[in-house]
């Protein structure tokens, strides 16, 4: 996320820096009853501190999914800052100027978020290249969202998910630039004709307007149980952070005399609303409605007001901006920027089903890997231009030609590198597969359905019988509903199981199980026997597992497959399945992940979907399942009690 270390006119207090800063990030001057109040190198108070957390957030809910589920609201902090910097410096030059310089501002917007931007494309993608695989798939439609800063409206059109776990999507994190680049495009138009409107309360008005419209957007578009990133990804629907900022700008800017208000309480204020983003980033999960109907503007709001109560002044600026955070924050761009393709990379080349993989030493090396690689944009590529701007420092490069034999090596190195690593992008690109192997498979899945729902269900048993000599149990007709990985699986079940109806779907929870069986047996097309896979894609309760034995009526079977992924909830998803059919004597439990646990050669490179034979040790497995199921012993005919109430009762059963 990009950052200005910029002095506005309604600050209470600055602190200096000992940074450099150059020309175009210069304290600008106040309202025409104010001077400017901050020295060279100024800086606001807070918003260093600000920008770690949310930087912190935003790599744990990557990194470390379990620990902050809700770390994905570190990019709407992030809205809120910008919002507020960019309203801030494009009023004040209008104040100052009476104008507001278009280029130049989108110049320096361009000058500050491009150059390290570029080295962060060029080596995640000739770095995949290397590696090969699905990383690859889709990789020139992120390169042309990256490059025109329409990341966002690009993934939204090919239908990405921001909150997939099956896709190593290389550079998913810029859709949050997208939608800055396309703010600071689109708003200082709009703000010009704001500045047109004499009464300041007038225009805080539609500015509020704005950011209400956003965020009403946003709840009315979201739709419970479909997946959001249409509503997350949207400038029309998540631009509201952006104009919490801008109009947070447009209220501080008050007559000298009147920029001290609550003094006592603003730090209180300000402590409370990080605590409550960080209850926040706790809490708020990524698919709620809570999250989309009211959360993320809650998030907006209370960075509004620890803004507010940093940079004006007092010790609660000066204790968010403690020294670790500062450090974190003045590098929280490149931080942003690389965390992700690093952690793909580390990923794909230590994947946590290896011997010695697991979620924390992989997130804890790419960590360090991002922040050395910030660290040295920030040193080495960040300030400089800063200092200079991109012309001066390419004047500097080139002076180091004429100097020692040892700097002219390291020009022509540096050279030499930059064109490998944009021949290997371009590589990346023409490389590039189709599909994923795990659509390929699903794809196969969803042919081999189709195949089977043409064909009648009579004609299909009957070319069953002929062609297998099964147990006379897979010979009955069987209902099996599931999630992809049934669906991958869908040609080797139809091939085992005479009779089998198979209702298969990507991305399907258990949560919605108890439905489709009601509406399968609404239709008279629920069977005696039926099987359940939906453990891949996310937590499971017992509650849901009653509701669905419940639906099924006392007379029905019940096969549960458990699930294979690396997924945090897995571990809880196969405890509850084991649990629940150790309980239940209609219940049996198909032990799909110890099955293909070590036999990961079977599955995809996502390390989830099988195919043909991962398919067929699903379908053993499902089959096994099914015997041990018929191998229980009936329940006794207790109907006699009713006649003979006094009747001594028979021994109980499981």
């Amino acid at each position: 996320m990009p950052r200005s270390p910029l002095s506005f006119p309604f600050t209470g207090r600055t602190r200096s820096t000992t940074a450099a800063i150059g020309p175009e990030n210069a304290p600008v001057l106040g309202p025409r009853d104010a001077p400017a109040i901050a020295p060279s190198g100024g800086r606001l108070a807070g918003l260093d501190g600000l920008r770690a957390l949310a930087v912190i957030a935003v790599v744990l809910y990557h990194f470390f999914p379990a620990i902050l589920p809700g770390g994905f609201i570190g990019v709407d902090v992030f809205f809120v800052i910008s919002g507020f910097l960019i309203t801030g410096l494009l009023v004040s030059e209008h104040t100052r100027t009476r104008r507001i310089s278009l280029g130049r501002f989108w110049q320096r917007r361009a000058r500050r978020l491009v150059p390290p931007l570029i080295p962060v494309i060029l080596i995640s993608c000739t770095l995949a290249f290397l590696i090969d695989g699905d990383v690859l798939v889709g990789l020139g439609a992120q390169l042309l969202g990256a490059t025109t800063f329409g990341y966002n409206w690009v993934s939204i059109a090919n239908d990405a998910s921001y909150f997939s776990v099956n896709e190593p999507e290389l550079l998913r994190n810029l859709w949050s630039l997208a939608v800055e680049e396309q703010f600071y495009l689109v708003w200082p138009l709009l703000l010009l004709a704001v500045l047109l409107i004499r009464r300041p309360w007038v225009r805080l008005a539609l500015v509020i307007a704005l950011f209400l419209a956003s965020a009403l957007w946003m709840g009315v578009l979201y739709q419970p149980g479909a997946d959001p990133t249409r509503v997350y990804y949207g400038s029309d629907t998540h631009s509201f952070g952006l104009f919490a900022g801008a109009a947070l700008a447009l209220l501080l800017r008050r007559p000298s005399d009147k920029r001290d208000e609550l003094p006592r309480v603003r730090p209180w204020l300000g402590a409370a609303a990080v605590l409550a983003i960080i209850a926040f980033a706790l809490w708020l999960p990524e698919d709620g409605a809570a999250t989309y109907r009211g959360g993320l503007v809650a998030v907006s709001l209370a960075t509004a007001v620890a803004i507010w109560a940093g940079v004006r002044g007092g010790r609660f600026g000066r204790l968010l901006d403690a020294t670790p955070l500062r450090y974190l924050g003045e590098r929280s761009y490149g931080i942003y920027l690389w965390h992700w393709p690093v952690l793909v990379l580390v990923q794909l080349l230590w994947p946590t089903s290896s011997p010695f993989g697991s979620v924390l030493p992989i997130g804890l090396l790419a960590a360090v890997i991002t922040l050395t690689l910030a660290g040295a944009s920030y040193r080495w590529l960040e300030m400089p231009i800063r200092r200079v701007g991109v012309r001066g420092t390419i004047r500097r490069v080139g002076a180091l030609w004429t100097g020692p034999t040892r700097r002219r090596r390291l020009v022509a190195a540096t050279a030499v590198l930059s064109v490998l690593l944009v021949g290997g992008t371009t590589a990346a690109v023409v490389a590039a597969p189709a599909q994923t192997s795990a659509q390929s498979r699903i794809e196969r899945g969803q042919r081999a359905m189709d195949a089977a729902a043409r064909a009648t269900r009579v004609a299909a048993a009957e070319a069953a019988r002929q062609a297998t000599a099964a147990p006379a149990l897979t010979d009955g007709p069987i209902t099996a509903i599931g999630d992809s990985v049934m669906l991958a699986s869908a040609p080797e079940l139809q091939a085992t199981f005479a009779g089998m109806t198979i209702d298969a779907s990507v991305s399907r929870g258990m949560y919605s199980a108890d439905e489709i069986v009601l509406a399968l047996k609404a239709a008279g097309q629920l069977q005696p026997v039926v099987v359940i896979g939906l453990g891949t894609n996310g937590p499971i309760t017992v509650n849901e597992l009653t509701k669905i034995l419940s639906v099924l009526g006392p007379h029905r079977q019940l096969v549960l497959v458990n699930a294979y992924a690396e997924r945090d909830w897995t571990d809880g998803v196969n405890t509850t399945l084991a649990e629940f059919a150790a309980g239940n004597r209609r219940v049996e439990l198909a032990n799909w992940h110890d099955t293909i646990a070590g036999r990961l050669d079977l599955l995809a490179g996502d390390h989830v979907h099988p195919g043909p034979t991962g398919g067929q040790l699903y379908a053993d497995e499902v089959r096994a399942a099914l015997v041990r199921l018929a191998a229980v012993p009936p329940l006794p005919d207790t109907s006699w009690l009713l006649r003979n109430p006094d009747a001594p009762r028979p021994p109980p059963y499981r």
